[in-house]
């Protein structure tokens, strides 16, 4: 039983393990895909996502962000899973929190409301290195 609980506790506190890669890659191509690439360098409307886990927000080589994410950056924001998960629950709403300003603004304005797609498209961009 205790041995039960402590993987529940790690599956819990790594959020894109315990989702579906593959799964994640079908919706990162139906949802995704017409404003991100997974290419390294090559960008779109919004940045490649490639090599995505660990950067410091606002800091895609090549890619003119918005002053609200390299504001995030510069205060620390790198992204994890958990982080990933949560912008791409409202973007906007991430960056105001991140920022602490009210008027933050994020060129991303397509939120995915649901929280298994969320962790299996993370889990996806988590193994593009």
């Amino acid at each position: 039983m205790a041995l039960g609980a402590a993987f529940a506790v790690v599956v819990a506190a790594t959020p894109a393990l315990a989702a579906d890669a593959a799964a994640g890659e079908d919706v990162f191509k139906k949802r995704c895909v017409a404003c991100h690439t997974v290419e390294a360098g090559k960008n779109k409307v919004g940045p490649s996502l490639f090599g995505v886990f660990g950067r410091q927000a606002g800091a895609e080589p090549k890619f003119k962000f918005s002053d609200s994410y390299v504001e995030a950056g510069k205060k620390g924001l790198k992204w994890t899973d958990d982080k990933i998960i949560e912008y791409l629950a409202d973007p906007k709403e991430f960056m105001v929190k991140a920022t602490a300003d009210p008027k933050a603004k994020s060129k991303m304005v397509f939120k995915l409301a649901d929280e298994t797609e969320r962790r299996n498209v993370t889990a996806y961009l988590a193994k593009m290195k």
